[in-house]
């Protein structure tokens, strides 16, 4: 077996602790967005996921949802969600505020990813606003990707068809 000299390893070293990693960022907590949504009043609420429920997100999401509920909140007939969904590799939070079957508001809250960060910028986040499902559980319309962020963009999709599709869920109840 080879062995690499202890000034190579001390190298590689150095390298490793030099090069920033990209770690969690935190752009808007989601208290915040809670608050800035559907203001200081708003009450924490729990869907149950029956097993008709989670298959649906499972279609949604293209993957099994794991849990046995999902927290949202709520002020009158507006509703904001707090998911989150691989990008590539991590973990990426998404704030989604709903009223009366349409997207009010999307923004990423946290992102964790190395690559596809232009997903937090307003002119990707202002694409859905106004976005609806059909009745084939799709976006009412198209949302533009962006180079180098499509794993992204389609996480961002499938948790906004999530969102819309949950608030349908809860209004009708």
């Amino acid at each position: 077996m080879y062995r690499f000299p202890p000034v190579i390893l001390f190298f590689l070293a150095l390298v490793h602790t030099a090069v920033p990693s990209m770690g969690e960022e935190v752009y808007l907590e989601p208290d915040v967005f809670i608050e800035e949504c559907l203001g200081a009043s708003a009450s924490q609420e729990v869907v149950w996921l029956t097993k008709d429920l989670k298959q649906e997100l499972a279609d949604i999401l293209g993957r099994p949802f794991k849990g046995l509920r999902v927290r949202y909140w709520k002020n009158g007939d507006s509703t904001a969600w707090i998911l989150e969904e691989i990008g590539k590799v991590e973990l990426i939070t998404a704030g989604f505020h709903v009223t009366d079957d349409s997207m009010q508001r999307m923004e990423v809250l946290i992102y964790r990813e190395s690559h596809g960060w232009e997903v937090r910028y307003p002119f990707f986040s202002r694409q859905f606003r106004g976005l609806q499902l059909d009745n084939k559980m799709r976006l009412s319309k198209n949302i533009d990707g962006i180079s180098g962020a499509t794993l992204s963009v389609d996480a961002i999709t499938r948790l906004s068809r999530a969102a819309l599709y949950l608030h349908g869920k809860v209004a009708s109840d």
